[in-house]
């Protein structure tokens, strides 16, 4: 059985600590909210978050930073969290910066099963440090390693109850890449229908990389930084 009541639901039997975590989203735009405060209900320690961001400050992962359940981070841009800065300076977060476009291909490398890739980004950065070196037609790469999670959590548009999924717009960011490259994948959709209502040739995820579904409740969709023009 595919589909589920809730997230908390969902969530049974497939979390322990020390475990790692995919979350999808793109700041606040895309997130599993209604996952990651299971996570949080859950109580489950000592986690590696591999995601584009931390969230903000009391919402999106960062309430899984405000109560010290993630151990690492395995990130892009963590610019908008104080308290990610604060736990980062102090020693208590461990973090691993990646290049966003270098994070985004070790999640499609880890879901397509390849170990790892050279690239040339960050070559004489500090990203390079430790990492092998090669020439390829007189030019320096390194080499990456794909990325695979005990788990991960998207946030979906659509979804029908064989875990088949579609994004709309922004949010079909990092949440296709990582439902293919993790052990588990367990999505939260907007819109929970039956099998046959989605068009194939729209469905962005393929239900054989979901094991699981519920459709989710409550949705704040809040935005990371709300700009308006000023009327005259």
């Amino acid at each position: 059985m595919k589909c589920f009541n809730n997230a908390a639901d969902a969530l049974a039997g497939t979390t322990f600590d020390g475990m790692s975590i995919m979350a999808g989203g793109f700041g606040l735009c895309g997130i599993p909210e209604n996952l990651i405060s299971a996570l949080r209900d859950a109580g489950t320690k000592n986690l590696t978050v591999i995601s584009n961001n931390a969230g903000v400050d009391g919402f999106g992962l960062g309430i899984l930073l405000a109560t010290g359940q993630i151990k690492k981070m395995i990130s892009s841009y963590v610019g908008e969290n104080k308290l990610f800065e604060r736990l980062y300076l102090s020693g208590e977060l461990d973090l691993e910066f990646n290049p966003q476009g270098t994070l985004a291909e070790r999640i499609r490398a880890g879901g397509a099963g390849i170990p790892g890739f050279y690239t040339k980004t960050g070559v004489g950065t500090l990203v390079a440090e430790g990492k092998e070196h090669k020439d390829f037609n007189g030019q320096t790469y390194l080499l990456e390693t794909g990325l695979v999670a005990d788990l991960a959590i998207v946030h979906a548009w659509k979804g029908d109850r064989e875990g088949n999924l579609v994004f709309r717009k922004a949010a079909r960011n990092f949440n296709p890449l990582m439902a293919t490259a993790a052990r588990i994948t367990i999505a939260e959709v907007e819109e929970l229908v039956e099998v046959g209502s989605l068009d194939p040739d729209q469905i962005h995820t393929p239900g054989i990389f979901v094991q699981r579904i519920f459709k989710a409740q409550g949705l704040e969709k809040r935005v990371e930084q709300r700009t308006v023009r000023k009327r005259n």
